[in-house]
Parts: C-alpha cells; sequence; structure tokens
C-alpha cells in the first residue's frame, strides 16, 4: 500500500511565539506586507499587537481589515485589487478561518491570472504563491495549515473551495494568548468544528495510516479539553492543548478530505449565513449515526479514542460516538436549526443543493438520497 501525505508549513507553537514574527518576516527578505484580520480581531486589541511586531521587523505594510464571515468572491478580489496595488510581497493573516482563508485566495491572485472563483475545485493553482504567516485566533478550522480555502459565490449561492498544496501558508505562529478572547458561543462552535474534522476525516474513503493516527490523536485532545476551555476561557493549559489538537487534526483532513457533514454545512453557510462551526456542529451527531451503517468498526475506534463504554456489540456500539456527539452539543450551548433561523420550508432546496457537493465522494456511506439529507435537516431542526 502506497499513499501520500503532504505537510508543508513552518509551525511556532506555544504561549508568547507571536514575538517570532519578526524574525520570520526578516527571513523572507520582504519589503511590504497586508496584514488581513476582522473587526473582532482589531476590538480584542490583537490586531494592534501584530502590527507592532511587523513593524519590530522593519517592514512596510498595508492593513485590510475588511474581513467578513464566510468571505465572498467580492471581497476577495477588492483585497486582491489593493494588494496589487501596493506592491506587497506576502501576507500575515491573523484571526480565525474566514480571515486566513480570504488572505490565502487573494494570494492566488497575486501569482494567477483570472478571477478567484476559477480556481475552485482541487489543484487548480499553477503558480506559486506569495509568503503567508498565519496566526489563527480560534482553535477550530485548522485553515493556518490546510490546503484549502473556502469561499462564497454570491452569484451561484453556494459556499466552494480551493483545495491546493500551492496556498498552503509558509509559516504558522500558534499562540493560545490569542484565543483567550473568543466568546464563549465561538470557542464552543470553532472546537466542534475541529471535532468534526477529526471523525469526518478518519472516516474518510481518502483516510490513511497517517491520516487516521493524526485524526484519533486530534479527537481526543479536543474532546477532553473542549468542555474545559468553553467553562472556563481562562484555563490557558486547555487553550494550548485545543490549538494544539486543531493543528493535529489539520494534518488529517488536509489529506484524507471531509465528507456528508461538511457538504450540508456548506449549503447552510451559502443560504443562510450560519457560522461555519456551527452549522457543521448542528448536524454533526445524527450524520455520524447516518454513517455508522458504513463504517462500525471506524465508529468503535472512535469511541474508544474518547474512553466511551464499549460493550462489545458491534450493533450498539457503533452509535456511540453519535450520541456522545449529540449530549457534548447540547452540554456546549450549541443551537438546532430552528434556533438558528433556518425555516423547514427550506429544507427540499438545501436537500438539492447538499447532493451537488463534491464532498460527498469523500464520505464513507454512499448514495446519499435527498430524503437521506431531509431526515437529517429535520432532527437537526428540532431535537
Amino acid at each position: 500500500m502506497s499513499f501520500n501525505f503532504f505537510v508543508r508549513s513552518n509551525i511556532t507553537f506555544g504561549r508568547g511565539a507571536a514575538e517570532k514574527l519578526p524574525e520570520i518576516l526578516a527571513g523572507y527578505g520582504l519589503k511590504k506586507v497586508m496584514i488581513v484580520y476582522d473587526g473582532g480581531v482589531k476590538a480584542a486589541g490583537i490586531a494592534e499587537k501584530i502590527v507592532a511586531q511587523v513593524e519590530k521587523a522593519g517592514i512596510s505594510y498595508i492593513i485590510f481589515d475588511g474581513v467578513i464571515p464566510n468571505p465572498t468572491n467580492e471581497v476577495v478580489e477588492g483585497a486582491a485589487v489593493l494588494a496589487k496595488e501596493a506592491g506587497v510581497e506576502g501576507f500575515v493573516a491573523v484571526g480565525g478561518g474566514s480571515s486566513i482563508d480570504l488572505a490565502k485566495a487573494v494570494n492566488v491572485l497575486m501569482t494567477n491570472p483570472g478571477r478567484i472563483g476559477e480556481y475552485g475545485g482541487m489543484n487548480m493553482v499553477k503558480n506559486p504563491c506569495l509568503p503567508l504567516v498565519a496566526i489563527p485566533t480560534t482553535a477550530g478550522t485548522s485553515s493556518e495549515i490546510t490546503n484549502v480555502s473556502a469561499l462564497i459565490d454570491t452569484e451561484k449561492v453556494i459556499k466552494y473551495v480551493v483545495i491546493d498544496n500551492n496556498i498552503v501558508a509558509s509559516d504558522v505562529i500558534a499562540d493560545p494568548e490569542f484565543t483567550k478572547t473568543m466568546p464563549v458561543s465561538v470557542t464552543a462552535a470553532t472546537g466542534m468544528d475541529a471535532i468534526t474534522h477529526a471523525v469526518e476525516s478518519y472516516i474518510s474513503n481518502m483516510a490513511t495510516p497517517l491520516t487516521e493516527y493524526n485524526a484519533l490523536a486530534g479527537l481526543k485532545i479536543l474532546y477532553n479539553n473542549l468542555p474545559k476551555v468553553v467553562e472556563n476561557g481562562s484555563d490557558m493549559e486547555a487553550r494550548e492543548q485545543m490549538m494544539l489538537g486543531c493543528i493535529i487534526t489539520g494534518f488529517s483532513f488536509s489529506n484524507a478530505n471531509l465528507g456528508f457533514v461538511h457538504a450540508i454545512a456548506h449549503t447552510l453557510s451559502a443560504h443562510f449565513g450560519l457560522a461555519h462551526g456551527m452549522a457543521n456542529a448542528c448536524v454533526l451527531p445524527y450524520v455520524m449515526a447516518y454513517n455508522a451503517e458504513a463504517c462500525p468498526e471506524k465508529m468503535v475506534e472512535l469511541a474508544k479514542a474518547i474512553d466511551l463504554p464499549v460493550s462489545g456489540n458491534p450493533e450498539k456500539d457503533k452509535y456511540l460516538l453519535a450520541d456522545a456527539l449529540k449530549a457534548l452539543c447540547k452540554k456546549l450551548g450549541i443551537r438546532t436549526l430552528k434556533e438558528q433561523n433556518v425555516p423547514e420550508e427550506a429544507f427540499d432546496r438545501l436537500a438539492d443543493d447538499v447532493l451537488k457537493e463534491p464532498v460527498l465522494g469523500f464520505n464513507p456511506r454512499q448514495g446519499v438520497t435527498k430524503e437521506d439529507v431531509i431526515e437529517i435537516l429535520k432532527k437537526a431542526y428540532s431535537e
């Protein structure tokens, strides 16, 4: 058996890691960078700390602080125009998945022609990108180390992904101090996003021994520490563990891909603007129960990884993970689709779009039907 396992980014990890930014930037010999962040990062006082570190490096910079949740083609292309006009030679992206995904997408357009929508899919980016330093402020998306940028096409009303090894950040600064300011709801939702990455990549039909190893290791860390950081956001040891689990899980899903949960979440975000982590979390238990029929042994291994009480009866044990995830969602305050104002009358249209999602090709249970999607949406709406 042969397989590929791609890891590219240099990672500087731990409390105080952000102080290494001047040294990292100096190593590239850059004269000007674009610093990318959103209003939340600015309000939390994180942006000014990163700007100060860039100034320490003696490098000129421009700021793009117009990042929105679920970044659109229009925002990406507007930021690319500013970057080109300013002559930037690299990027520093600070924030959650939206900031880092936007920076990756803008970076594509710095060295590749056309519009960003032309690069949707796998391996469409032909030319290498500029240096990008990714500094996450959440422990959830793993965007800092993956080869994925998730974007919204407002004309087609779809969420799509650019997947290419050329867009991976050159360097990652993972400083858990920057996650302290996250609201409780964001901590919970992004943490569940990371857990979704772990379980979906483990059962993916593209999984390999290396992706499976990282998925199980990441899941154990995330499952044990997420309740701690939701209960006490100042628990820095748990914060650090969440960031570690997120990175480890990113190694898995950037190689093995994802599945049915993300197919639904992408569609919910495109149509109703749901935050990605919350969209994943509210359907995750029900998709795992659905997938258990196709990969019961793997479901049992996932249950064992988080020390669930396995009985030895495979027919019973294959649902342990789904039940535990449902309980965890309730404990963390994950909102139902009803609570997120997704109307039941939209389920039919949503299901049609879910079936068009490419990530379904990596799901262990093939042959997903419209009725299957609607049934899961109904459960996520009310249970």
